[in-house]
């Protein structure tokens, strides 16, 4: 049994980076200008050892921006490129309700199960209540972090980690954390989530918690320090999703590191090394990451210690890992869904969607499994 219940955007070897400040710059090729890409390993056969079945499946337009999938309760509301939003019933598909920001997106969806929360690649900000517009805001900086929709609040990270807090009724800016800028930041989803009553944002290669109320900073966490002779070799970022289990807080430096923190503390617990641009997911006892040739890595949440390592997914542009009752749920660039065993990483199943690239970090609404691809198509898996 998968479990009682169902508790990307991979850059695939660019670093699309934007200079901190100005304009976006062009990719920076991961593997050499001029170098072919490596080929991606062969799919090993289907055991189809974990009973997983389709129920359903939607279309909700191609997704070309870092798009997280946001869960509350049994609703799943998303977006694609073009600023369309839709809540779907996890269960079964149906949507819920539809609406549009009105211009292509350049991150989402936050919401607190009520508000929903986008960004306009023209740099507004835009809410909804229950699927109707409610305000926008104009940011001073561009942004590729979903918003976080908390406390009454509506909180913005800026693609320089800059930090911005809403009045989440009327749309009224409270207060903006300024720091200062790195001279790169990447075009990736950062780092922002609630821990109890603190605000904890990834800023540069720290995990940082904020006071929600003022932006004040309670304490910094470092996961990984810059280093390098130029500024894209000391280019060092930590990118979305983490994997929190209480006030533990494991993220990933962007091909540095990865680490978990006491949140409720400020305190570094482990880091270690690790070459990647996804972030992580997690149980009470792991912490699973890819790295950058696609191999798939677990860390023992309590000490860091390497467990596990799986090499069988070389070069398929796998995305952040979902940990899912005994597996690992994670998803490759050709539309595949990789489901492997908690314990030692062997395959369990595989699961196909349409052949484009997973787009998003899979999610568990009720006991549904969600999966989104590039081209706009969402699926629905329940345990057999």
């Amino acid at each position: 049994m998968m479990g009682r219940n169902f508790t990307r955007v991979l850059l695939a070897g660019t670093a699309a980076a934007l200079l901190a400040g100005c304009s976006v710059m062009n990719s920076l090729p991961f593997f050499g200008s001029g170098a072919e890409k490596p080929k991606p390993a062969e799919l090993q056969p289907n055991p189809n050892l974990l009973g997983v079945r389709q129920v359903w499946s939607a279309n909700i337009g191609k997704i070309d921006f870092p798009m997280a999938v946001a869960i509350n309760g049994s609703t799943a509301t998303l977006a694609s490129g073009d600023g369309t939003l839709s809540a779907l019933d996890a269960d079964t598909g149906r949507e819920l309700w539809r609406t549009s920001a009105g211009a292509p997106l350049a991150a989402g969806v936050g919401t607190d199960g009520t508000t929903a929360a986008v960004v306009t690649r023209a740099n507004d900000l835009v809410t909804f209540v229950n699927g109707k517009e409610a305000w926008r805001q104009k940011l001073t900086v561009l942004s590729y972090t979903a918003p976080l929709v908390a406390g009454a609040r509506v909180f913005v990270l800026g693609a320089d980690r800059s930090v911005a807090a809403f009045d989440g009724a009327t749309g009224r800016r409270l207060w903006t954390q300024a720091r200062p800028g790195e001279p790169l930041v990447l075009r990736q989803s950062g780092v922002m989530l609630a821990v109890a009553d603190t605000l904890v944002v990834g800023q540069g290669g720290r995990l940082a918690g904020l006071n929600p109320l003022n932006g004040s900073v309670r304490w910094e966490a470092p996961i990984a320090i810059a280093r390098g002779i130029n500024d894209v070799e000391r280019l060092v970022d930590l990118v979305g999703r983490v994997s929190r289990v209480g006030d533990n807080v494991c993220a990933r430096a962007f091909q540095a590191a990865v680490g978990c923190v006491d949140a409720a503390r400020g305190n570094v617990l482990w880091t270690q090394k690790a070459n990647g641009s996804e972030g992580v997911g997690g149980d009470g006892a792991s912490v699973f990451g890819t790295e950058a040739d696609s191999k798939v890595v677990s860390w023992k949440r309590d000490s860091g210690q390497r467990a596990w390592t799986n090499d069988k997914l070389l070069h398929r542009g796998l995305g952040t890992p979902l940990a899912l009752g005994r597996s690992v749920v994670v998803g490759d660039e050709f539309g595949f869904v990789h489901m492997l065993s908690r314990e030692d990483g062997s395959l369990l199943n595989r699961l196909a969607t349409d052949g484009s690239a997973i787009a998003a970090a899979p999610v568990v609404g009720g006991n549904t499994l969600i999966v989104v691809t590039r081209n706009g198509g969402v699926y629905g898996f329940v345990p057999q």
